[in-house]
């Protein structure tokens, strides 16, 4: 059964096949094979149970706040502030590169968006300071994969809803290792700019002061705080956190800045209602698979096999960490997630490993996937907005792939870094 459900996929899959129908199709297909089509009329109700979960109301509305954000155009202000920061240092413009990106993190918490609004803005200005296109579109798409670690986080409103895992204990325990992130690439950045010689010029014009850019700043800044200053104290839940940053998002473009129309507001909401439609289209489509595997065993025959190599937790997060840096080289996120996550989670649970250290272990690996040729969605994207050739791209950000390669490491055998803030939060 294993085989066929691999080779029914895998066909599908290289046919071009959309994800959700293809794992709908492998799901039907497997569940044909074991028990015939007298369960067929079960799966209407499967479909339904596997998005029936309230947690996971706050993907459109992060979705959604994220787009409003980037639509009123607040990039100039993050820039300002970053250039403000480190715009005289050696290499500035790849540092602001990196600090945008921490900035993004907690506005919209995907990479792929992040990608693309700030890359349209900074690449260009990093070649016109005599920067290689394709040196920064890498260190754009290098430093995007920090939005979803830095909360808020659509992927780990997903990992939570699914693996009944505290969404608010997530968002504490991805704030030091996106940090941590950070400054490993800018680090690695200072270095080369040593040894490359790399500008020191700022991206126009004089640096801003810090208390004017910062006081131009505020407002986009002030949502993640509001986000994550409601969820962490109690104040309301995720999914209520997603709706309040909507209603800022709003306000800030339409009473404060004044450049957020009706029109605009029909385009997000068009945008918001199909990026979160197909995510809940696989999860339907992926929980019948998930209830076929169930049902014949394979969860525990893939426990077995992982637990004969070694019961060691670290050793497991070792195997588990190779296979998603691999599998990710190949296949969507969400994909993997919805997929493995359900698998891989309950065993790493019975090794006594903490529910909120292996949802961080697997979404840095994941997010590091999405910079990962040769099928790195944000490698598509900073290629093409940088317009430059994604062999050349992909080549560049090998160095920040292996930088972050090391974060993964230390995130994976020290605990302290993703738990240290939930303990203290009383998420664990």
């Amino acid at each position: 059964m294993v085989w066929l459900i691999l080779g029914v996929f895998a066909a599908l899959v290289l046919f071009g096949t959309p994800l959700a129908f293809a794992i709908g199709i492998t799901a039907l297909v497997a569940l044909v094979q074991s028990d015939g089509p007298s369960l067929i009329r079960l799966v209407p109700m499967r479909l339904f149970s596997g998005i029936d979960m309230f947690s996971l109301m706050a993907m459109p509305f992060f979705i959604l706040a994220g787009d409003i954000m980037n639509r009123i155009r607040i990039t100039d202000r993050l820039v300002d502030l970053a250039n403000a920061l480190v715009g005289r240092v050696r290499g500035a413009l790849a540092h602001v590169n990196v600090l945008v990106s921490v900035f993004f993190a907690g506005l919209t918490g995907a990479a792929v968006a992040d990608t693309a609004a700030i890359g349209r803005m900074i690449i260009p200005a990093m070649a016109a300071q005599g920067y290689r296109r394709d040196f920064a579109a890498a260190v754009t798409a290098a430093s995007s994969v920090i939005g979803p670690i830095i909360p808020p986080s659509i992927i780990m409103v997903i990992y939570g809803s699914l693996m009944q895992v505290s969404i608010a204990g997530l968002f504490a325990a991805g704030v030091v290792p996106g940090i941590l992130m950070a400054l490993a690439l800018m680090g690695y950045i200072a270095l080369r700019a040593r040894r490359d010689d790399l500008p020191v010029a700022h991206l126009r014009g004089e640096t801003p002061p810090l208390g004017t850019a910062l006081r131009r700043a505020i407002v986009p800044l002030m949502m993640p705080l509001i986000i994550l200053g409601g969820i962490l104290g109690g104040v309301f839940t995720p999914t209520e956190a997603a709706a309040v940053a909507v209603l800022y998002a709003l306000v800030v473009g339409v009473v404060l800045y004044r450049n957020f129309g009706l029109r605009d507001l029909w385009q997000v909401l068009y945008d918001m209602v199909r990026a979160s439609g197909a995510v809940f289209i696989i999860l339907a489509a992926a929980s019948i698979l998930g209830w076929v595997l169930a049902k014949e065993g394979i969860p525990q025959q893939l426990a077995d096999l992982l637990l004969g190599i070694s019961d060691n937790p670290l050793v497991f997060l070792f195997v588990v960490s190779l296979a998603l840096l691999l599998i990710g080289m190949f296949m969507e996120m969400t994909a993997i997630l919805i997929i493995l996550g359900p698998i891989l989670h309950p065993i790493a649970v019975s090794l006594g490993i903490d529910p909120l250290h292996f949802g961080i272990v697997m979404i840095v690996n994941l997010n590091i996937a999405l910079a990962t040729p040769p099928l790195g969605a944000c490698l598509f994207v900073a290629s093409s907005v940088g317009k430059v050739r994604f062999e050349d791209v992909a080549w560049r950000i090998l160095p920040f792939i292996l930088v972050e390669v090391a974060v993964l490491a230390a995130v994976v055998y020290i605990p302290a870094i993703s738990l240290t803030l939930p303990r203290l939060l009383g998420f664990v």
